[in-house]
């Protein structure tokens, strides 16, 4: 692999793309598509022009995330591809918009509602790369917010949206991943990480409740849920008693990865137990890709 293109791919944060592609199974399941296998009205490109709609507008994401972020990471990041000269800051200003716009082109290809929801995602994503995320509390909103557009964009799948609120769960999980990562690079966030670890059980709380008051599943959802608690709160408590940036770096790629594990329990409990494991397939790609490419 030349190291140009190798620098392309560090710039799309491989290893965070299955994350993107895990929102849409877990938005179709709770948009009803799996219930009783009624898929009269859908057909299987439909969910895979979904997945790649994310996966784009994921990728644009961060590239551009980069290119507003050149400077900083002159001083904090040189190895980056941007700041070391690797790829130049127009042509990867170019890459990203056209990641971008090609997500939105997928997206409109299932239907106008999955269209206007990426367009919303997109404004979204260059909101937070351009500005908000220079703020204490919106950044980690907006960035929350991508998310919660995110599993929209599953749900929307056949063209309607019901149970529009779940999406608050990724928006409050997000946030919290996002304050966590504030200490990156210079550590000493404890009260972040005691925010954080709120969140979480809130997160956990949410998830239950919603499948409590919605079906029936909760016996096949718990299982799900106790190994999610697992990979998030062990290298969180880590974080907390050594609150380096090394540590805090593991947190936040934990809770990054574990996404998949929180989109497989809320699939579950909307759909089938087997739908669940096959999402959780994506986690090891996600962690083997990121043994190769940096998730933050």
């Amino acid at each position: 692999m030349s190291s140009v293109l190798k620098g392309y791919l560090q710039l799309m944060r491989p290893a965070n793309l299955p994350t993107a592609a895990a929102d849409i199974f877990a938005g179709v399941a709770i948009g009803g598509l799996l219930v009783n296998f009624e898929i009269a009205s859908f057909s299987s490109q439909s969910l895979f022009l979904l997945v790649f709609a994310s996966v784009f507008l994921y990728a644009g994401g961060v590239v551009l995330n980069d290119v507003f972020d050149y400077e900083l990471d002159a001083v904090e990041r040189p190895e980056r591809p941007i700041p070391s000269g690797l790829i130049p800051l127009k042509k990867a200003t170019v890459f990203g918009t056209i990641l971008l716009l090609i997500g939105v082109f997928l997206a409109f290809l299932v239907n106008e509602l999955s269209g206007y929801i990426s367009i919303a995602l997109a404004l979204a994503i260059v909101l937070y790369d351009a500005a908000s995320k220079k703020h204490g509390f919106f950044g980690p909103f907006n960035m929350g917010l991508c998310r919660s557009l995110n599993l929209l964009l599953g749900m929307s799948v056949l063209g309607e949206l019901t149970n529009v609120w779940f999406a608050i769960i990724p928006l409050v999980y997000i946030f919290a991943i996002t304050l966590i990562s504030r200490g990156e690079v210079h550590g000493d966030n404890k009260k972040h990480i005691i925010w954080a670890s709120i969140l979480y059980v809130l997160v956990i709380i949410g998830v239950i409740s919603i499948v409590l008051y919605k079906t029936d599943q909760i016996m096949h959802v718990i299982p799900f849920l106790g190994l999610f608690a697992f990979l998030v709160f062990k290298p969180l408590m880590n974080a907390y008693r050594l609150n380096s940036p090394n540590n805090i770096k593991k947190a936040v790629i934990a809770g990054v990865l574990s996404l998949i594990v929180l989109d497989a329990a809320l699939a579950v409990g909307f759909s089938y137990w087997w739908y669940g494991l096959l999402i959780l397939l994506l986690l090891p790609l996600s962690m083997l890709l990121s043994k190769i490419f940096a998730v933050t």
